[in-house]
């Protein structure tokens, strides 16, 4: 099993990292060959605006939305969460793939990042300590997305629908690895379907 990290631009060598301790061949994906030659793929945190606009000059952004219709199981943490949002504020979705409406910098700018224990009921009952770094937050989720965890005041910051998982803070910050180890039995499954 191959996993991408879209390594363009942000946090990418932080996930293929953990990709590595779980024993996971972990992809720099920067090409249309690489996307297609993954078997999932991590779009990871940093600023979306500048993925968004490194994924048209790479000419990734319509083969990656191909492989995503095709059933490719996606991670976005973060900016990464932005880039999957079908509903991003008004603005063009990126990708718009993902049935979930995300506002950008909802707990405020850089001097506003935080941590907090966040549960996550499909990763058991132990909470996990979750980082937010000028963090969107999910307003909004489709019928089909499945609401995974909630910070104390409501907000969504973790959802998943079908093969696409969105988090708003950075699970690859932290030594907890529950949450790729999720996203690697999702990539898991999508072969054992398309087998």
């Amino acid at each position: 099993m191959r996993i991408g990290v879209l390594s363009l631009q942000g946090g990418f060598s932080e996930h293929a990292a953990v990709l590595g301790r779980l024993g996971i061949e972990a992809v720099e994906v920067r090409t249309v060959a690489q996307v297609a030659a993954v078997d999932g793929l991590i779009i990871p945190g940093g600023e979306s605006t500048t993925i968004g606009k490194l994924l048209l000059d790479c000419v990734l952004l319509d083969p990656l939305r191909e492989r995503i219709k095709a059933g490719l199981p996606v991670f976005g943490t973060c900016a990464g969460a932005i880039v999957l949002a079908r509903d991003i504020g008004g603005r063009s979705p990126i990708v718009g793939s993902m049935d979930i409406r995300v506002r950008r910098n909802a707990f405020g700018r850089q001097l506003e990042s935080f941590e907090e224990s966040v549960t996550v009921p499909v990763l058991g009952d132990q909470p996990m300590r979750a980082v937010f770094i000028r963090a969107p937050a999910i307003d909004a989720a489709g019928s089909g997305v499945q609401v995974l965890a909630r910070l104390h005041d409501g907000s969504i910051v973790a959802a998943r629908q079908g093969p696409l998982l969105a988090t708003t803070f950075h699970p690859e910050l932290t030594e907890d690895d529950r949450v790729h180890r999720y996203f690697v039995e999702m990539v898991r499954s999508a072969r054992g379907r398309a087998a």
